[in-house]
């Protein structure tokens, strides 16, 4: 991709040094080098600008390294504002609300040694720090040490730099939670496991690892929890670590090769020897950004803004990093899993680190659009997770968890197998979603006894029976899950439908109009209803949680993501749906928060951007933007999208507008920026919005090009002039799967001023159940 003279000094100022790009030429960047990991960590508890930290990992990789600036035990591992780093861990975290599991720590000393995490933290600056996608480097000021790791799927190297000293320390810590460590000098080894982890691993649950030192060590001691080293080769209990010391002169170099397993011991030295054997730093390094590379450029944009690409780039490599590997490769090559839901190892696939409430709605169609064999691989493992534990997983991290609602994962099954995802037993997915539908009898249980609620459908039985959750039988967020369970029921229907199921699909269709019976004609939105059928009371159309999942009635009236054209009905029609749509973003953004007894951040997060009662920073609404093109006024869509991408996303640290959450933030930009939208699951159809790139080119899974071009595309000129796909005008405001995914060219003409002629015939809009036949 070739940028002008004023991008390029812009991209190296905000990206790196040009010694960090030496490999590239004087005018192109790689891709991967437009990544800045950092993008979304100047975050906390309080305010969220994604909640990310700086994953140094291969797409999908097993295991993620990441600097340490937190608490011990802390969600917020690394986060911009902090000062210190304590240590460069292997992390599994796909949110700081889930918290991490199976995490160990690595850090260089020099002088006394301290074990502890509070205190042996060094002081360091991002002016000293270089962060990518493939490798990290920082200095740590208190020691004059320089450390670097660079990942593989499941092992990665250090490479930490001493001054001259005769007290030179690497510390390997096992963190809370069950550990040990035990010291071969002879081989220059450590081996060990941890066990730490907040829920959703069975009983024998151990993350083996195996650490190579390439020099001997002047001695070698263990400590347990605060207590100073000893001179003891092994420990184990709750805290344990390791500290091998090392005489040095100046920039001599440490090399540790680390890998680990789910499985064994074994395994783990076998996943060494598989994925790094000789190795050097240098090359291990340059296969993660050959890995990273390959991968980005599967979509190549460009435009004269070097920051819109940068921040494009972060967000795909956000979208490419979970649902995570958590599978492995044994001594024969064949493809094994040690399973968080029975304890036991099988063959096949296995993925985790994902909550589907969040991704289902843009992150799966995305694979199943440019990785369909992925996506494949995901859904083997999805029918291995429910088999060995009896449901689907709606979020797992690493085995069930009790977070979020909705029975989501049958929206993206249906979504893949209706977009052509094949090489899977749908039988079995489709048997495990009619189970999610039909009872929530015999769910699984956390280790103290209580029933994981967030698998299947909590309240099923009301909602068959009635058509709803009611709001007086004790289960929370009620009118929620009443839509989401509506949604997956079309979800059902479709995939009935393609597998000749008819009488399912009949009934399914039907229930996915449940919506209807919670939308309250009176105040014109969506609200809890008792199990009478009486509105509970009092109504407040303001107020966060209580019969709804993070957000309010302004927010989950819009999600009824299959039969916009019903909800539309309801709300007298396409003019006054409208007008609906414009209050959102200009009613000002006051809150009720009793329920939560504090202001959350996602409240916050919606306050403070000045767009009203849009809520961008959560997922329940970032699509309504895009329910303009069924309303006839589809330029209002594009205005929208635009301002979102402009006004709450950069690639800098405050990127994000909210919780990134495992790629969904993210796939909403990298969609937008394309020009287009996957509002509802399993129709094969995305919302035409605005594209940001004067040209984007992707290579379709079936080596096809799909080039995208915007005719005099600009911050001013956000408005469709025209389209056209493969040469012939389209006024339709969607685009199908199967038209996208055979390649060719869309034409956008882009203006500065609307187009109200284009897109706005009712036979334009994209696909709803009670829309008149196309």
């Amino acid at each position: 991709m070739m940028l002008g003279a004023a991008a390029s000094a812009l991209l190296l100022t905000s990206v790196g040094t040009p010694a960090a790009l030496a490999q590239s030429t004087a005018n192109q960047v790689a891709l991967v080098d437009y990544v800045n990991p950092l993008m979304g960590t100047d975050s906390s508890y309080r305010l969220s600008y994604g909640n990310t930290y700086p994953a140094v990992a291969v797409p999908f990789g097993m295991n993620s390294w990441t600097p340490v600036t937190g608490e011990p035990g802390s969600g917020w591992g690394y986060t911009y504002d902090g000062e210190k780093i304590s240590g460069i861990k292997q992390t599994h975290q796909p949110s700081p609300w889930m918290n991490d599991y199976a995490a160990f720590a690595l850090m260089a000393e020099t002088g006394p040694v301290k074990v502890k995490q509070e205190e042996r933290g060094s002081w360091f600056s991002h002016k000293a720090e270089v962060a990518r996608p493939y490798s990290y480097k920082v200095y740590l000021a208190d020691y004059d040490v320089t450390a670097e790791v660079a990942p593989t799927t499941r092992a990665a190297q250090f490479r930490f730099t001493f001054p001259e000293s005769d007290d030179a320390h690497i510390l390997l810590d096992g963190l809370a939670g069950g550990s040990m460590v035990k010291v071969d000098v002879k081989n220059r080894r450590i081996t060990g496991y941890v066990r730490n982890n907040h829920g959703g691993v069975p009983d024998n649950f151990h993350n083996y690892f195996v650490a190579e030192f390439d020099r001997d060590f002047t001695l070698a001691r263990t400590w347990a929890g605060d207590n100073a080293p000893a001179n003891e080769l092994a420990r184990e209990g709750d805290h344990v670590g390791a500290v091998l010391s090392f005489k040095t002169k100046k920039d001599d170099k440490v090399h540790v090769r680390v890998a680990s397993s789910f499985i064994s011991p074994e395994q783990a030295l076998r996943n060494l020897r598989t994925e790094i054997g000789n190795d050097s730093f240098d090359t291990t390094k340059a296969k993660a950004k050959a890995e990273w590379e390959k991968e980005l450029s599967r979509i190549r944009v460009t435009d004269p803004d070097a920051e819109k690409i940068r921040t494009f780039y972060s967000a795909l490599y956000r979208m490419l990093q979970f649902p995570r590997i958590f599978y492995e490769k044994d001594a024969n090559g064949k493809i094994v899993h040690y399973s968080p839901y029975d304890g036991k190892v099988h063959d096949g696939y296995m993925f985790t680190d994902n909550g589907f409430w969040d991704t289902w709605r843009a992150v799966f169609p995305f694979f199943a659009l440019m990785y369909p064999e992925r996506d494949s691989q995901f859904m083997q493992g999805l029918v291995n997770t429910y088999k060995q534990g009896g449901w689907l997983p709606e979020w797992a991290s690493p085995g069930y968890r009790n977070v979020m609602i909705g029975s989501n994962s049958a929206n993206l099954i249906a979504d893949a197998y209706f977009n052509g995802v094949r090489g899977f037993d749908v039988e079995t997915l489709y048997e495990a979603m009619i189970k999610n539908a039909t009872t929530s009898e015999g769910r699984p249980k956390d280790k103290a006894g209580k029933v994981i609620a967030a698998v299947g459908r909590e309240g099923a039985e009301y909602y068959n029976r009635l058509g709803y959750v009611p709001y007086d039988v004790g289960i929370n967020e009620n009118a929620a899950r009443t839509l989401e369970y509506a949604t997956a029921d079309f979800s059902i229907a479709q995939l009935a439908k393609l597998l000749g199921k008819d009488a399912d699909a009949k009934k399914y269709t039907e229930r996915a109009l449940n919506y209807r019976k919670l939308y309250d004609k009176e105040s014109g939105w969506i609200r809890g209803r008792n199990q009478d059928g009486s509105w509970s009371t009092p109504f407040n159309p303001y107020k966060w949680g209580d019969a709804f999942t993070e957000g309010n009635a302004l927010h989950y009236s819009w999600a009824v993501m299959q039969d916009v054209h019903g909800l539309m009905d309801l709300m007298g029609g396409r003019e006054k749906f409208v007008e609906r749509l414009d209050a959102i973003f200009t009613t000002p953004p006051i809150f009720d928060e009793s329920y939560y007894g504090q202001v959350i951040h996602e409240i916050r997060e919606m306050q403070i951007v000045d767009m009203g009662q849009y809520a961008h920073g959560n997922q329940p609404i970032q699509h309504m933007p895009y329910l303009y093109n069924w309303a006839g006024a589809p330029w209002k869509t594009q205005h929208h999208v635009r301002d979102i991408m402009a006004k709450l996303y950069s690639s800098a640290p405050d990127g994000y507008p909210g919780d990134e959450d495992n790629g969904q933030t993210s796939a909403w930009y990298v969609f937008s920026a394309l020009g287009f939208y996957p509002v509802a699951s399993a129709t094969g159809e995305y919302a035409i919005g605005s594209p940001l790139f004067q040209k984007a080119e992707l290579t379709m899974p079936n080596g096809k090009t799909l080039t995208i071009n915007a005719k005099n595309n600009s911050d001013a000129n956000i408005y469709l002039q025209s389209v056209a796909l493969g040469g012939k005008p389209l006024s339709k405001t969607y685009f199908t799967h199967r038209a996208l995914s055979q390649g060719g060219t869309v034409d956008f003409v882009m203006g500065a001023k609307p187009n109200k002629q284009w897109g706005t015939a009712p036979a334009d809009a994209p696909f709803s159940i009670s829309a008149p036949s196309k």
